[in-house]
């Protein structure tokens, strides 16, 4: 009770047990090391085993405090050198851990298995605690010594043993798991460990390194690490607050490897390519599948302006003769105006019924065009474009003013691209400094095409090449205009009074440092 009540006593058990958990540590990640080698339901076992042994040898040694007291009284002497029992232990040691430490990394650099011949990669449990022994007699010669040289009661010293191997008995497994799920950790660990084998090496023969040096080395390097682990967390809860699809278009982006900077491939190419544009191929088809659900349909419809359609208030002649010269296989019939939508009907159907003279607002109105709003996603379109068996469907704002419309085609152009009508020329033609571009390109399409990996806007109003130049003018430009965006340069080639029709698109060489052609 006398020494409970000693002050001086009190806080030399409070320091030891500091140290001791402090020297207990490199012991503790190194079990884990071997650990991990184990089936996992052996594991847990070996880790206490190896703490268990460490806390026996430890209070066995103190026990025999007069025999490790003799321990460095040298034995015999090589050159200018004299070794001690103590000298030799730690000579020993040291040479053990540079080639456990040496291997593990071997191991982990080269990403080999642990022991291939004990079955599914795991080492055999017998030798893993044949290791920690070896490792426990190491660290706990150096343990025992410091308690010797900190505290005069025998009492004090095991009680102050105890306390911390039990201390780091409760944390060993969540150390445990937190080192084995960071590779970094691991790795800074092993070179840890490599540096407390040359330092016990060379304090076997007499170089005494001292021990705020390697606790400097090793603070500042977990601090870098922590660092290093605070921006991993980051970086993943910044990742988690993307929605789940678009997590896994960049994982499997990322997986298929960057896309080249050139645009779509030459129609002409040397057999020797042909694997490498197949690939080309599937990466832009597979960027249009992760990323359709991201888009809207203004993005993938053929807007207002393009529909081909049918008035049926005009004379028959006329309607015939429109029918006749469009390539297109369905005609919405509307009364007067597009926005007055009557039906969808084939172009074989109204000339059966004009050569008839039947009216062919009744033939439309017997089948009436599926109209959707233009708030809906492109994924939930596709069921609807499935009942509307071959039609395609209506796209319209919330004041009942139609936008646009969506045939199975033009979900597949999102996708794999372009397929014009005899009757169109493609929306981005390359030339010789750059890209022949029309106004009305979707935007998505023309980053997918070039391969950018930055968006040219995040506005979500802006849908096409021209919404993109006049979002950015704050007024529709003049011919001849540059306008720098993102990687790109912008000339303006053709506008009319109300939009513009044609652009000349290039890489910015300031940026990228070549002249794309």
């Amino acid at each position: 009770m006398e020494m409970l009540m000693d002050p001086s006593v009190i806080v030399g058990l409070l320091t030891l047990v500091v140290l001791e958990i402090v020297l207990g540590i490199d012991n503790l990640v190194f079990i884990a090391i071997l650990a991990n080698k184990l089936p996992p339901a052996q594991r847990d076992k070996a880790r206490v085993i190896g703490l268990s042994l460490a806390l026996v040898m430890r209070l066995l040694l103190l026990s025999l405090i007069s025999w490790v007291v003799t321990l460095t009284t040298p034995l015999f002497s090589v050159a200018s050198w004299s070794f001690s029992g103590r000298d030799l232990i730690m000579l020993v040691g040291g040479l053990f851990l540079l080639f456990k430490a040496t291997t593990e990394l071997h191991e982990r650099l080269e990403n080999r298995p642990h022991d291939d011949s004990h079955g599914k990669g795991y080492a055999s449990f017998t030798a893993v605690v044949l290791q920690i022994v070896v490792l426990d007699a190491v660290f706990s010669l150096d343990a025992v010594i410091t308690a010797v040289g900190m505290v005069n009661h025998l009492p004090v010293m095991m009680a102050a043993v105890v306390i911390a191997m039990v201390i780091m008995l409760l944390a060993s497994r969540r150390l445990t798991l937190f080192v084995n799920a960071h590779p970094t950790v691991v790795v800074l660990c092993l070179s840890f460990l490599l540096m407390i084998g040359l330092s016990l090496v060379a304090e076997g023969f007499g170089f005494h390194i001292p021990k705020g040096y390697l606790y400097a080395a090793i603070g500042f390097s977990i601090l870098i690490e922590s660092f290093n682990q605070i921006a991993h967390r980051n970086a993943v809860r910044q990742h988690a607050h993307l929605p789940l699809r678009a997590r896994t278009a960049r994982a499997i982006l990322g997986l298929m490897g960057k896309r080249r900077q050139s645009g779509n491939v030459a129609e002409h190419e040397t057999p020797e390519r042909q694997e490498e544009l197949f690939a080309e191929e599937e990466r832009y088809m597979i960027n249009g599948v992760l990323s359709l659900s991201s888009r809207s349909l203004r993005t993938i419809m053929t807007p207002r302006n393009d529909i081909s359609w049918v008035d049926a208030l005009r004379e028959a002649n006329e309607v015939r003769d429109l029918v006749m010269s469009s390539p297109h296989s369905l005609f919405p019939v509307c009364r007067g105006e597009l926005d007055e939508l009557i039906g969808v009907v084939t172009a074989k159907s109204l000339l059966a019924a004009l050569n008839k003279g039947e009216d062919i607002a009744a033939v439309a109105a017997s089948s009436p065009g599926i109209v959707v709003p233009e708030t809906l996603d492109p994924i939930s379109l596709l069921g609807i474009l499935r009942r509307a068996r071959g039609s395609f469907v209506i796209v319209s704002n919330e004041f009942g003013v139609i936008q646009g419309l969506v045939t199975p085609l033009d979900v597949l152009e999102a996708i794999a691209g372009e397929f014009p009508d005899a009757d169109e020329t493609l929306d981005i033609q390359p030339d010789q400094n750059g890209w022949l571009v029309k106004g009305s390109t979707d935007l998505h399409a023309l980053e997918n095409y070039l391969g950018l990996e930055e968006r040219l806007t995040e506005e979500s109003s802006v849908a096409t090449v021209a919404g993109l130049v006049i979002a950015n003018e704050g007024k529709i430009p003049l011919a001849g205009e540059k306008l720098y965006i993102a990687s790109l340069v912008i000339t303006i080639l053709e506008v009319n009074e109300y939009r513009v029709e044609l652009v000349h698109i290039a890489r910015d060489p300031m940026l990228t440092g070549t002249q794309s052609g």
